[in-house]
């Protein structure tokens, strides 16, 4: 009688599989949060920490980043993990600058984007949500738009393995259509939670199309349609310039970079012995 054949599987297929189910996971918290949030529509979410909705947000926010950050973390060098604190500073910082001016962008996500960029779509999507939550300990009307930054970091990392970015002419090409998936998400946010947007450039152009007789969410969902493509562009161009003003060394240590050819350019040859 004949034995059953049996199946073995490869330890490095197990854990691609268990990376795949973490980034999942992460992805549906995220997801799941930005629903709640939207049918909910808590006004007291503003407040800080202290309201209940707050807190479901930024545990469901957290929760997300988290799992997509263990699901990629075993595939990241040292030199990405490092990296991730500096792309949060950077978006907090430029962010705030850019919502004190009167123009209508947020140039808030170049961070997340040079994630995206070198590690991939998982990182770049924890690093847009890592990114609004810590952004939100100074302004709490960030966190409800962690979805919208975690979108934006999978969709660069997605055009990157694409190779978007291998031709310099095409970054802004996809920042321009990312800019309108991630408009289309943050809309709903912006008019059900908080009834209009915070940025004084943003808000003019959302009162703009209020006084031609448009509801909130179409005057807010035709101002992110203007406003977040031109934004996308400029930020995925500067990523695209500060990933080829690296080092190629530097580059080319990243997994994602050498497996998808990210970038334009050969791999530098590895030193003699």
């Amino acid at each position: 009688m004949s034995q059953p054949a049996l199946t073995i599987t490869a330890p490095g297929q197990a854990a691609g599989r268990r990376r795949r189910l973490l980034e999942i996971a992460g992805a549906a918290a995220i997801a799941a949060t930005y629903v709640f949030l939207v049918l909910t529509q808590p006004a007291d979410i503003a407040n800080g920490p202290a309201s209940f909705s707050a807190l479901v947000a930024l545990g469901g926010f957290l929760l997300g980043a988290v799992l997509l950050i263990v699901a990629v973390l075993p595939a990241l060098p040292t030199s990405t993990v490092v990296l991730i604190p500096v792309a949060l500073v950077l978006n907090v910082v430029l962010g705030q600058l850019m919502g004190s001016t009167g123009l209508p962008f947020y140039i808030d996500a170049i961070g997340t984007v040079l994630i995206a960029v070198l590690a991939g779509p998982a990182a770049g999507a924890a690093t847009g949500a890592l990114s609004s939550i810590v952004w939100s300990f100074f302004n709490p009307t960030v966190l409800p738009f962690a979805a919208g930054a975690a979108l934006i970091g999978f969709l660069a990392g997605m055009a990157a393995r694409g190779g978007l970015f291998r031709r310099f002419y095409l970054a802004p090409v996809a920042g321009f259509v990312t800019g309108i998936l991630a408009g289309v998400v943050s809309a709903p946010i912006a008019a059900f939670v908080f009834g209009g947007t915070s940025g004084l450039g943003t808000g003019a152009i959302v009162s703009a199309f209020r006084a031609m007789g448009d509801t909130l969410l179409a005057a807010i969902t035709k101002q992110a349609l203007i406003s977040d493509p031109m934004d996308k562009a400029i930020v995925f161009t500067i990523a695209a310039l500060l990933a080829y003003a690296l080092p190629r060394r530097t580059t080319f240590q990243f997994p994602f970079v050498r497996r998808y050819r990210v970038l334009a350019g050969k791999a530098p040859a590895a030193p003699d012995a």
